[in-house]
């Protein structure tokens, strides 16, 4: 529990998250930037913590199913890189993370590292083989919306994906304009889910309503989730899809008496929907997500 009043808690992460299509559209236009990223052909890993492996998830998804070649994401702590890799990418909002920063060390004069920063002062930057730098997207919030969803739609635009990502633009737009069903952020429990390149969203949408609101999330595969997690629908939880659902899922879900939620828009603008749900359900359970429990914005870790 905080002292700030409610009004006051969590306005950082309220004005960050507003402002993601405008965000957006700005990586969008960065044409010489995203030809820094890896082209073509290259077998690449993207790398990143938290958040950001989330997103490299995301985007190592959409470069395989758009022709570009292999791409592996791992967390940064945990990535196995003599595979031949062309090019790392590591993304970081902060780029002072310690396992990137030894990750890119480690790997220094053996393969190319480009990072994708918030921080232009960071010290990833100058370690870096190439950046890429968003401080446009960066945040005060300690919990992050718009530096991950704006370095996926720069991930977006470099494959390509132009009518994807004006589409993602435009449903955002619509979604943050329009209030929210306020029942959205009243659920016991919520598993979130998603397919190929959604399963990132998925992931991150847990993340993000526990980070938020201390509130009990899981995240699965879409078809993975009737192998035992769908134990868990109820009444009173929500069952959330990013995207296509598998068909006949949501009447899995529903004859458990739990409520199943998809969203008819963009699955990225779909993600900036949950994260005003993740904000108002903390603002209403008294939490400041914008300092929230046992959090800092950059995980540092001592020698």
């Amino acid at each position: 529990m905080t002292d700030q009043t409610p009004a006051a808690a969590g306005a950082h992460m309220r004005a960050e998250l507003l402002s993601q299509p405008e965000t957006w559209a700005r990586a969008a236009e960065m044409r010489d930037e995203q030809k820094i990223l890896p082209s073509a052909g290259q077998r690449i890993a993207v790398v990143g913590c938290g958040t950001s492996w989330f997103m490299a998830q995301s985007y190592a998804a959409l470069r395989e199913t758009s022709g570009q070649g292999i791409t592996d994401a791992y967390a940064a702590s945990e990535a196995f890189l003599d595979r031949g890799y062309d090019a790392i990418v590591a993304l970081t909002r902060s780029g002072t993370t310690s396992e990137v920063l030894e990750l890119t060390e480690q790997v220094k004069g053996k393969i190319p590292v480009i990072g994708v920063i918030g921080d232009p002062d960071s010290p990833l930057v100058e370690l870096a083989d190439a950046a890429v730098l968003l401080p446009f997207a960066d945040e005060t919030s300690v919990v992050q919306t718009r530096f991950a969803t704006t370095a996926l739609t720069l991930f977006r635009a470099s494959l390509g994906l132009d009518a994807d990502v004006a589409r993602s633009i435009a449903d955002a737009e619509a979604v943050l304009s329009a209030d929210d069903d306020e029942t959205l952020a009243t659920a016991e429990q919520y598993t979130f889910l998603g397919r190929n390149w959604t399963i990132g969203l998925a992931h991150e949408a847990a993340l993000k309503m526990r980070e938020s609101s201390q509130s009990w999330t899981e995240s699965y595969p879409s078809m993975d989730y009737r192998h035992g997690p769908i134990a868990i629908a109820a009444p009173g939880r929500i069952t959330w899809q990013f995207g296509v659902a598998p068909e006949g899922l949501s009447g899995q879900v529903e004859a458990t008496g739990g409520r199943f939620v998809q969203h008819d828009v963009d699955p990225l603008a779909d993600l900036a929907r949950l994260h005003r749900v993740a904000l108002d359900r903390a603002v209403g359970k008294g939490l400041d997500p914008d300092q929230p429990r046992n959090l800092s914005r950059s995980v540092i870790l001592d020698a």
